[in-house]
């Protein structure tokens, strides 16, 4: 029985892995945008026309755009109504559309409107849905000849006492003519248009839209490189803002005043009234010749945008610099392990891990990037009952700013609100286990520890669910980030003491399986957030939601589900999509929770943990911390570079928020490295090297949206600290040390295995670390590398021969696999069998580890892909009712 149960496990462990790496195969056949960001000089200013004529509409950045948001905002409107929560009159719908002018207004060129992303408001689960199944579809009455705003009179005719729909072409020429609303190429969860956009008791109104390239939706086709006329340069799309108003087609104002007026935007009688905006944008794909042989750097997602706006600028140079994202301890043990590994992205130097020590020889670090770790949100006013006429005039607009503590910041990462456990606590009553809660503050909005700093939340109102204001997003694996943030927290004695168990002032407790007191910790093992590098979900409860006639349980990652890398965190807290599968669906066979899609317009609230380059990124708010001065700092090129003053330690010199003491220093700045062990890399590939750190400390340093630029969130490095990657880059050409041997492969790839960090029988361990000079280079003697699984990597096992001109996070694709459960059908896509092909090998794997004299599986798991992208198989946390079947010792 014993043995089968084994088997078992490891079938189901093997399939899990094997899927997570399939799916990141399919993701990687698509390649990520490019870096952009704001550029104030392609901002444009369009007059809306007959009774919108007094409306003015402010697009930010209209050229230079990738998977980013972006601003519109607007003046000189009418007020919107409601009736009740449903939107009735003046308000604004917005849409992204491909194609050429289609001639019908002359004085403003626009799409057909057959070619925009709109429609895809929810099928089902309507209930507080701010829209009546008509101003958020593509659904059409016909009229030969429309007295009503939202008639329309082409399509619908062959059934006019009934609705048509208006139909959408994609750019492949492929026509959906019926069930637009959650078609093949878009859906409630991928679409990126504005339904409801609300004008202000002012007149005016502003809404962040999120703009996507080809790789986010493909039916759009925008970025792609095109040929016309002799010459390529990318598709350029269309911005379309719709707006509505209190008057119908002959002027005269709605009487009912129960719903929503005004039909369909992509209506023939509303379609005359749309203003459009041409979007340019940068070349999606690859930048560098093809074929060519490329220079591997790997590490920190902090590096990830700047990298990816050098690439472009660097491809001219005739040398390709691929680029693949990973965990910064990870990344550090395997440069450890292996020197030949490349050019290393880190905010740490190699041995300052526990258990890890330096290797020998010597390692030269160069200061490429200061940015940091933001939290970011998007959160909506929604007023309380009874809240003055001041704050109901701001309902629906945007929270700019809050104030955190470490305390605060706490609670959010160890699950000590009293919502977060959902369901642990009904009324009066809580289950075993959960009094601790029974007190505690549902959320984040109403606690007052939160209020007292915050105090326009005492008059808003927040659905305080694990959706909400109860938790953090986070990503999965360990990340230098991660210990930042942690670190931050035990700077602060409130914040210790919360975690040791001490109630705050208005008697709110940690969450006990968070306790870093052994005796008050279920589990009689004090959790230990000075060693932590992630972001745990220690508490294992499950129940069957409350509310959903469920036969399934759900469990705290089924509440709080990770996300890929922090650059996703900010893409869903942009669309307002938690991915908690919160709907239980009785019809799927087998029943199944499905996502519900974004929040509601008007009521979105979420919060993440975000790097501030992917925050500038997707226009998200950001929050300011307390420092160690007692000020609380928001991220901005200002307080990084104050921060950085405060750098301590040798080789590489960290910013800890200990240090960041300056009064105008951001807690959470990161000073980013480029580490290189140059007797593991030929002198050809010191030489690229060198050349990347010139550029990233020279032209790199310049901000702005071109390629080759210093992207919004990251500030400009001081004159001392680029004259040192200055330095480094010189050591790495004049480096005369013991060298591999020349090849074709020396240094241009990464090794696919190295050893992990921390103890345990798969530990990196090495010598004693060296010192370091201020040139910037460092070194270490007497290394040696041990343990189980930490040989050295195989050269070239990691590598792609073809350029790697993107980050490695997904760019949006992801979100597909929320769509109600589901993905798009991609039935010409032969990567579509990438997940059930892994898992079936994956299984096979478990099966036969155990006989091929291999250890236990070590997670995460990073799997080099082409591309210069990478896919990591998370450490997955168990069911509960798997748990119970492990054997004693194993988790």
């Amino acid at each position: 029985m014993l043995r089968m149960r084994r088997l078992f496990l490891r079938v189901v462990a093997g399939a899990a892995a094997g899927a997570l790496a399939g799916l990141g195969v399919a993701q990687a056949a698509a390649p990520a945008s490019a870096a952009g960001t704001a550029a104030s000089s392609s901002a444009v200013t369009v007059s809306g026309r007959g009774e919108f004529k007094d409306m003015r509409f402010t697009v930010d950045q209209t050229t230079r755009l990738t998977s980013q948001a972006i601003t519109v905002s607007w003046s000189g409107g009418t007020p919107t109504t409601f009736a009740g929560t449903l939107f009735n009159t003046d308000f604004v719908q917005i849409m992204q559309c491909w194609g050429d002018d289609d001639g019908t207004v002359p004085s403003n060129p626009g799409p057909s409107r057959t070619q925009c992303q709109y429609g895809a408001s929810p099928t089902t689960d309507r209930g507080s849905w701010p829209g009546n199944d008509y101003d958020d579809t593509r659904k059409v009455f016909y009229s030969a000849d429309p007295a009503n705003y939202g008639q329309d009179d082409r399509y619908g005719a062959a059934n006019p006492n009934a609705p048509g729909e208006v139909p959408f072409k994609s750019v492949d020429g492929t026509v959906i003519t019926s069930g637009t609303q959650n078609n093949a190429f878009f859906n409630r969860n991928t679409t990126n248009e504005v339904d409801f956009a609300r004008t202000g008791a002012d007149g005016t109104g502003k809404e962040y839209f999120e703009v996507q390239t080809a790789n986010e939706a493909p039916h759009l086709g925008c970025g792609v490189p095109v040929t016309v006329n002799g010459g390529t340069a990318p598709r350029s799309c269309w911005l379309v803002i719709v707006p509505q108003g209190h008057l119908d087609l002959d002027g005269s104002p709605y009487a009912d005043h129960s719903q929503v007026n005004a039909g369909s935007p992509v209506s023939s009688t509303n379609w005359k009234n749309r203003v459009a905006i041409p979007l340019g944008f940068n070349s999606v794909g690859t930048n560098c010749a093809l074929g060519a042989d490329e220079r591997a750097t790997t590490g920190s997602e902090l590096a990830a945008d700047a990298m990816t706006s050098w690439q472009a600028a660097l491809c001219p140079t005739g040398t390709v610099y691929g680029y693949t994202e990973l965990g910064e301890p990870d990344t550090r043990a395997r440069l450890t392990a292996d020197g030949s590994f490349g050019l290393a992205f880190t905010t740490r130097a190699l041995g300052a891990d526990p258990g890890t020590a330096a290797p020998p020889g010597t390692t030269v670090y160069a200061p490429v990037a200061l940015s940091g770790t933001v939290i970011g949100f998007t959160v909506e006013r929604r007023p309380r009952a009874g809240a003055p006429d001041s704050v109901r005039r701001l309902a629906g607009t945007k929270v700019e700013s809050v104030d955190l503590t470490p305390r605060l910041v706490a609670k959010l990462l160890t699950e000590s609100y009293r919502n977060s456990p959902w369901g642990a606590v009904l009324g009066d009553a809580a289950a075993t286990g959960y009094d601790w809660a029974r007190n505690n503050p549902a959320g984040l909005a109403s606690d007052p520890e939160f209020i007292s700093l915050n105090p326009e939340f005492a008059d808003l109102s927040v659905s305080e669910t694990p959706s909400t204001d109860t938790d953090l997003i986070t990503s999965l694996g360990h990340s230098d980030s991660a210990r930042a943030l942690w670190q931050w927290i035990l700077a602060d004695k409130d914040a210790r003491g919360f975690l040791a168990g001490d109630a705050d002032g208005w008697g709110t407790k940690v969450n006990p399986y968070y306790s870093t007191t052994a005796s008050r910790n279920p589990t009689g093992v004090a959790f230990d957030p000075a060693s932590a590098d992630d972001y745990p979900k220690s508490d294992p409860w499950c129940t069957i939601p409350p509310g959903t006639d469920a036969t399934v349980k759900q469990c705290m990652t089924d509440f709080h589900p990770y996300v890929e890398d922090m650059h996703s965190g900010a893409l869903h807290t942009r669309r307002a999509d938690t991915l908690w599968k919160s709907s239980w669906d009785a019809l799927a066979n087998p029943p199944a929770f499905k996502s519900p899609g974004p929040q509601t317009v008007g009521s979105r609230f979420v919060i993440t943990v975000t790097d501030a380059a992917s925050a500038a990124r997707y226009g998200l708010q950001t929050a300011r911390l307390r420092n160690t001065a007692g000020t609380f700092v928001g991220p901005s090129a200002s307080s990084l570079t104050a921060a950085a003053t405060g750098v301590t330690g040798t080789g590489a010199p960290e910013i800890t928020p200990a240090t960041a003491d300056a009064e105008g220093a951001y807690p959470l700045a990161q000073l980013v490295y480029a580490a290189v062990r140059p007797a593991g890399t030929d002198a050809a590939a010191r030489k690229d090297y060198a050349a990347l750190l010139r550029y990233a400390v020279g032209d790199g340093q310049t901000s702005g949206a071109d390629p080759g630029l210093l992207p919004a969130g990251y500030a400009p490095l001081s004159a001392a600290l680029r004259t040192k990657a200055t330095t480094a880059a010189d050591a790495l050409v004049d480096y005369k040390g013991p060298s591999p041997t020349p090849s074709g492969g020396s240094g241009s790839t990464g090794g696919s295995s190295g050893g992990s960090t921390g103890g345990g029988d798969s530990a990196v361990s090495g010598g004693s670390g060296g010192g370091t000079d201020d040139t910037g280079t460092g070194g270490a003697t007497d290394g040696s590398t041990g343990g189980d699984g930490g040989s050295a990597a195989t050269p070239g096992a990691g590598a792609s021969t073809k350029p790697g001109a993107a980050p490695s996070y997904d760019g949006g694709k992801a979100v597909q696999a929320t769509a109600l459960g589901t993905t798009p059908d991609d039935p010409a896509n032969s990567l579509r069998y990438a997940v059930p092909v892994g898992a079936a090998l994956g299984a096979a794997a478990g099966i036969g580890a155990p006989f091929a004299g291999g250890g236990r599986l070590r997670l995460p798991l990073r799997i080099p892909l082409p591309g210069g992208r990478a896919v990591t198989v998370p450490a997955v946390t168990l069911p509960e009712w798997l748990r119970r079947r492990l054997p004693s010792g194993r988790n």
